[in-house]
């Protein structure tokens, strides 16, 4: 399934820590080679080189021969550190001199042999350093890598291996092969027989016309669209965080390319799906992907796009996971999926909300910030779950500056409206019946609305307004909602204003 994609994945795991150039010369490097070189020990693949049979009916492999090595580069940059961990929109290029180039395709005796694995690491003087990686797909999925970049922190912290073999968590290289036509139909579908020694995998190079931005997705928003979709659409048998995230991605995706239909697919991962179960530490690639496709634009529009973006993705999903077997029997060319005659955007998903991977701790602390730097290469979303708050999810998204423009606009507004629905189904209140903050009358009598303290001050002043003139005070006392007018002294709850906050303290 993954000889047929050229391009290789690129992430970069963002440390902050104030670092002299001499300590990252003198004890961050050795610590981060050494502790590397055992790691691969392990998992040595990551070494090796996918061996590939042009003119041969041998199936590809990846092979390890005494010698191989992973190009390892140690770099610094006078970069604004900061700019680069944001979340604001930033240019794409920026990031391209951080990442790691593989190493040449070369050619051996009825076979071509291409380098899956790369590591670079940079320094920013005062401000952190990345450790950038950049790897073939045909080497593992996320799960793989998660374990491997597990190992690889476990010991730079501890100096050995001895509490990585402890905890039981070595690879797994088991290949008793139950569907053996998914392995003859992926090789068929990535026409090998046109590879050689000139092959090279893509590779991203400034200048770029594209920016790109992480958007978060609290987990307050998530349970407000999570609960309009289970009373919008009571049966639908699949409802979750990642895909009602995905839903709302998606539509607002398909306002940026308004010419077109947009398609919308991720992987699902199948080791625990499987009858019987594949074992978690199982090394390589273990994905079978989720399309959903719409029949008409109606993704463009406000609520009905995202509540059928939802329905789309749920039936889908829901569909594979029920089907232990059927997940994995066949599989075709990516491209045979798409209807005909439908002019098509395909938007797909990297990352995983699963894996903690900003958990990641060589000893100088856990990231402050990762980037998925391949989507750059296509129409593709990154999606983690986030560092600071487990529960909230980050939405990373490339784009061209104009299309950034129309995302954000569409992101932040359908926000706003979702999130006064799901307060107002909180609180059992039709829409209606809440004046909105501009029409509120100077002796609009107060009224109290029992908010739940997970909805803050900013979901408040979205749906309320974000001055003191909006007409809306929350009791830090009692947790009461007031929501009238502003210039009152006292609440209806007895509390005094001392004890008060507007949106204003927030925005």
């Amino acid at each position: 399934m993954w000889l047929g994609i050229h391009n290789p994945v690129h992430t970069i795991f963002f440390y902050e820590l104030p670092l002299t150039k001499s300590h990252f010369t003198l004890n961050i490097v050795p610590n981060l080679k050494h502790s590397l070189s055992i790691t691969l020990q392990h998992f040595f693949p990551f070494v090796g080189k996918l061996t590939i049979f042009p003119t041969s009916s041998t199936i590809p492999e990846i092979r390890y021969a005494e010698g191989d090595s992973v190009t390892v580069t140690f770099a610094e940059c006078n970069l604004d550190f900061n700019d680069l961990i944001g979340n604001h929109i930033r240019d794409c290029d920026k990031f391209y001199h951080l990442i790691p180039i593989l190493r040449p395709t070369t050619k051996g005796l009825g076979c071509i042999m291409i380098p899956v694995f790369s590591v670079q690491v940079t320094l920013f003087p005062n401000s952190g350093i990345s450790i950038g990686l950049t790897y073939h797909h045909c080497l593992g999925d996320a799960s793989t890598m998660h374990c491997f970049l597990k190992a690889w922190s476990s010991i730079a912290v501890s100096g050995s291996d001895k509490s990585f073999i402890a905890n039981g968590t070595l690879p797994i290289y088991d290949r008793l092969i139950k569907y053996p036509k998914l392995d003859e139909n992926g090789v068929k579908y990535a026409n090998v027989h046109t590879f050689n020694e000139e092959y090279q995998l893509t590779r991203l190079s400034g200048p770029s016309d594209k920016v790109r931005a992480t958007f978060i997705l609290t987990r307050a928003m998530i349970n407000g669209l999570k609960k309009l979709v289970s009373t919008q659409l009571p049966t639908l048998a699949y409802v979750s965080s990642f895909t009602v995230a995905c839903a709302y991605i998606w539509r607002c995706v398909a306002k940026v390319y308004d010419e077109k239909a947009t398609a919308f697919s991720f992987v699902i991962d199948c080791r625990s799906r499987l009858d019987p179960p594949v074992p978690a530490a199982y090394f390589g690639n273990c994905l079978m992907p989720c399309m959903s496709f719409p029949t008409t634009t109606i993704l463009k529009q406000e609520k009905e796009g995202f509540l059928t973006a939802a329905k789309l993705i749920g039936e889908n999903l829901y569909k594979t996971l029920t089907d232990t077997d059927g997940i994995a029997k066949d599989i075709v060319p990516v491209q045979n999926s798409f209807p005909d005659g439908l002019p098509m955007k395909w938007t797909g998903v990297a990352g995983t909300t699963t894996l903690q991977f900003y958990d990641l701790d060589f000893g100088f602390g856990k990231p402050r910030k990762i980037e998925v730097i391949s989507i750059d290469y296509n129409d593709s979303i990154s999606i983690y779950a986030c560092g600071e708050h487990k529960e909230d999810l980050e939405i990373g998204v490339c784009l061209t500056v104009n299309e950034m423009d129309v995302f954000v606009r569409n992101f932040n507004s359908g926000l706003q409206s979702y999130i006064r629905i799901h307060i107002c189904i909180l609180l059992r209140e039709n829409i209606a019946s809440i004046p909105e903050p501009s029409f509120l009358p100077i002796n609009f009598r107060p009224i109290m609305l029992p908010l739940p303290s997970s909805f803050s001050d900013f979901h408040l002043a979205m749906m309320f307004g974000g001055s003191d003139g909006a007409g809306w005070r929350r009791c830090r006392r009692c947790l009461l909602l007031h929501v009238g007018n502003p210039r009152f002294r006292k609440f209806v709850c007895g509390c005094h204003v001392d004890y008060v906050a507007s949106a204003s303290t927030y925005l």
